[in-house]
């Protein structure tokens, strides 16, 4: 007898051959793999669309741009926002014209880079986690370092998208770079010396 080859005609799941009640299910379902390209199609648009909204938006708000800011981004009535300084959960936002003159005059002068980190999405909701990395003057101090690692939530509110949450945390470079790291065998933090 000749042995065969391993590895060939092997499905991922180990299986040797398709069964003929997988073969059929799968033969049942292609005629809906095009509605499901199509609605993913739909959906990467909408996801690319909310990307460049969040980078645009992003931008004109660290430059203290917020008459740019506030056309670009739609909130809703129940946002949570976690911000960066930490404290209480923030919910729902005022977008006074006296808010975002203060927004103004808080953030100045700033330059900022998105990194998509990873996309999630459904027919009414799309997360987004990104790094915002940023430059700015912020709260009249020289410019800094305010990259932010952040995760966005959006919902389908008729033919838009609303900004229904918002978690941002400082990005530290030193921290990312310290000799510091994760045991996770152990659950607790250990020096690379051991």
């Amino acid at each position: 007898m000749t042995k065969k080859p391993s590895g060939l005609n092997r499905w991922p799941c180990g299986q040797e051959k398709m069964s003929r009640r997988s073969m059929m299910a799968a033969t049942a379902a292609m005629p809906l793999s095009g509605r499901l390209s199509a609605d993913a199609a739909a959906g990467s648009d909408a996801i690319a669309g909310l990307i460049e909204r969040a980078r645009e938006k992003n931008a004109a708000f660290m430059r203290g741009d917020m008459d740019r800011w506030s056309q670009l981004v739609r909130i809703a009535p129940d946002l949570t926002l976690m911000q960066p300084f930490g404290g209480p959960t923030s919910r729902a936002f005022e977008a006074s014209p006296q808010r975002l003159a203060e927004l103004s005059r808080y953030f100045r002068e700033g330059e900022t880079e998105l990194e998509v980190v990873q996309t999630y999405a459904s027919d009414a909701l799309v997360a987004l986690v990104m790094i915002e990395r940023q430059r700015a003057e912020v709260g009249g101090l020289p410019a800094q370092d305010w990259s932010l690692r952040v995760t966005e939530v959006y919902r389908k509110d008729g033919r838009d998208w609303q900004l229904v949450h918002r978690h941002a945390d400082p990005l530290s470079e030193a921290s990312l770079c310290s000799k510091r790291r994760y045991s996770p065998g152990a659950g607790r933090r250990k020096n690379d010396d051991g």
